[in-house]
């Protein structure tokens, strides 16, 4: 059995910083610059507080912050946290230099509290950003230093996991997280990366919560990330180099001694669990013969549908001389197509439905219901009209119906070599004569009757769909036929005749991408998606012995992702917090493929060679970090070499936290933390 990412190690190092807590990543930034002179790119530089770093027995509720140079806040109610969590909002503001704060509620004895700014200051000039800037006190005797560091990411796509609330719980309790509110909380910054402080010696549950009603607990509808083992923080000495810099532009190495907070390399992965409130959202009657019915989340049985008004009452509307039935495949959208001429007549239709609902104890039970069906007058067939003879009379013989045709669509574009021809209708086929279906194949200029195709009824429960599998020909072309009349539909309508031509792509507009995989147990199975421009799947495979072989690609720039099928149903499976079991894991290829026509490529996949944080491309990574008002480098990929750097030696796509160099340890599994 391979090792969770919860246990991995060898994790990148911040420098720890003592008393008031502020990342400091160079020189101090002025107020202003001269027409003309170098760009401040350094975030404000802490000079002092009020109180000071590690102040005991504090009574007040003011306190205030001193940078050196005139800063700005954003987003303070999303990004800054008070620990323990606060019921009302604090007070914050930035004037000049200052900040300054002042707390609502009432402060508990003999506890430490820490105000965590997370990114949410800048200077005014510039908008660089402070990370990771904090401030602690206590209202006793003592004050609490542990800390744990880590990294939130989003399971499924390796997003990191901006402004999520993580905390720790010393109950640990399976029902804590859903019960009680977190005893110590942090928020990810906009790498994901997240530190909890001021704890108290002792062993925590550790969680990631999208905490959408500020109850700083987990309803089941929120996103959530759990730790699957227990934490202990510890401290560590350590001896710290700095680098100084003399006025005559010399530099000298120093050490110091420092401390190093444990554990530093906590990766959550946040998920949701998907579960929906089941209950009826809508129902309606779009014509005389259909009526739809929607549920709020997917489900696992049908509702019983009887009439219960006109001459039709007692009769079940879904029963098979009454109805068919279009479904979506999870069962939560329903269109009943009506058969019966004596139902489809009735104005008003009221079907007392039984179906299962979510109850006040969270489970599905079943339920009773009303539901009332009405015919609008627009809705309603119009009378045909009638022709007036020179007498004034109705000329009954001149009165001819309009012709009305099955619509039915054969095909449609350029057909893919590995893919069935779909036929879709817009009314659902009451019969069918396979002996007027005939496909041929060009050969020069002549047209060879091959055998008649077979028509296919759609597997999802789609009655409007059909597909015609054959083992179709690259670059060939076939012709497709349908004799008239020879399709109808429930309500008697049937198709004109019908020709089609389908040209199938030419073997030289595809191509193929190969993986071969290592990193994991040749026991574990991956599936291997590739990727389109967006981070969405295009196809997807499952890994035969290690290697991953997608065809029929056409031209065009791909990314890919790879995800440990455990429980073998061949898609990614989400996480369930109460069973205790994590999100599949998942990998992407850390560069970005340009396939021509043609082309077969080969690449070698070490599932783990970088660190967990730094394998998402850059170009489909959506939650870029920033370090002022604007993200961190507007160049695409192509403007940087192999190590991440462009030809001026700003960092890039290998290089991307803006608070800390790159991970050299491929070993690890995140690249970039903090411990502060």
């Amino acid at each position: 059995m391979y090792s969770k990412r919860n246990t991995f190690k060898g994790m990148r190092l911040l420098l720890p910083l003592l008393g008031v807590v502020a990342l400091v990543v160079s020189a101090c930034a002025s107020i202003g610059r001269p027409q003309g002179g170098p760009l401040d790119e350094t975030p404000p530089v802490f000079v002092s507080s009020n109180p000071v770093s590690g102040t005991k027995n504090f009574k007040s509720n003011k306190l205030e912050a001193t940078f050196d140079e005139n800063i700005k806040l954003e987003d303070v109610i999303n990004k800054v946290v008070v620990s323990p969590a606060q019921k009302q909002q604090p007070t914050i503001r930035a004037n000049g230099r200052k900040l300054s704060i002042e707390l609502k509620d009432t402060l508990l004895d003999n506890t430490t509290y820490t105000l965590d700014f997370s990114d949410a200051i800048r200077d005014l000039n510039e908008g660089n950003i402070l990370d990771g800037f904090a401030l602690d006190f206590s209202t006793g005797d003592t004050i609490d230093t542990l800390r744990i560091s880590g990294m939130v990411l989003q399971a499924e796509n390796l997003e990191p996991a901006q402004g999520m609330l993580v905390g720790v719980y010393a109950n640990l309790s399976d029902t804590a997280i859903s019960t009680l509110p977190m005893l110590r909380i942090a928020k990810t910054n906009q790498m994901g990366q997240f530190t909890i402080r001021n704890l108290k010696a002792g062993t925590y549950n550790i969680f990631a919560l999208n905490d959408m009603n500020r109850d700083y607990h987990w309803d089941r509808s929120e996103d959530v990330a759990f730790y699957s083992m227990t934490v202990t923080p510890t401290v560590e000495d350590i001896v710290v180099q700095d680098t100084l810099r003399s006025s005559e532009g010399g530099d000298s190495i120093v050490t110091r001694p420092g401390v190093r907070y444990l554990p530093n390399d906590i990766l959550l992965t946040w998920f949701n669990e998907n579960y929906l409130a089941q209950y009826l959202k809508d129902y309606n009657r779009a014509d005389s013969n259909r009526v739809t019915i929607t549920f709020a989340a997917p489900a696992d049985s049908l509702p019983e549908l009887t009439i219960v008004n006109g001459v039709n009452a007692g009769r079940r509307l879904d029963a098979a001389d009454a109805s068919l039935l279009k479904h979506s495949a999870t069962l939560d959208t329903l269109d009943y197509w009506i058969i019966d001429p004596a139902i489809i007549s009735q104005d008003s239709l009221l079907i007392a439905a039984r179906y299962k609902r979510t109850d006040t104890l969270d489970q599905l039970s079943w339920t009773s219901d009303t539901l009332r069906f009405y015919l609008k007058a627009s809705q309603k067939p119009k009378p045909e009209k009638k022709k007036k003879r020179k007498d004034g009379e109705d000329d009954t013989d001149s009165v001819k119906p309009e012709l009305r045709f099955l619509n039915l669509k054969v095909g449609g574009g350029v057909q893919e070599v590995y893919m069935p021809l779909y036929v879709t209708t817009a009314e659902p086929i009451k019969q069918f004569d396979p002996r007027a279906w005939h496909l041929e194949v060009q050969e020069d200029t002549v047209w060879k009757k091959l055998p008649n195709p077979k028509l296919l009824a759609d597997t999802t429960g789609n009655i409007l769909s059909y597909r015609i599998e054959y083992p179709w020909e690259e670059g060939a072309k076939y012709r497709v036929t349908v004799d008239s009349a020879s399709v109808h539909s429930i309500y008697g309508l049937f198709n004109k005749p019908i020709s089609e031509e389908i040209q199938v792509r030419s073997a030289d507009e595809y191509s193929s991408l190969i993986f071969n995989l290592s990193g994991l147990p040749d026991s574990v199975q991956v599936v291997v998606e590739v990727l389109n421009g967006q981070d969405k799947p295009v196809t997807a495979v499952k890994a035969v012995d290690g290697v991953a072989r997608i065809d029929h690609l056409l031209a065009g720039t791909y990314y890919a992702r790879a995800y440990v099928d455990s429980n073998g149903d061949g898609k990614w499976s989400t996480g369930n917090l109460k069973s205790g079991i994590q999100p599949e894991d998942v990998y992407y290829f850390p560069k970005k493929i340009n396939l021509k026509k043609n082309w077969d490529i080969s690449n070698d996949w070490d599932l783990n060679e970088l660190p967990v944080d730094m394998q998402k491309p850059w170009a489909i990574t959506k939650n870029k970090p920033k370090t002022k008002e604007k993200n961190v480098r507007d160049q695409d990929e192509d403007d940087y070499d192999e190590d991440g750097y462009d030809d001026m030696g700003r960092p890039g796509y290998d290089n991307r936290n803006p608070f800390d160099n790159r991970s050299s340890n491929r070993n690890g599994k995140l690249g970039n933390v903090r411990n502060f």
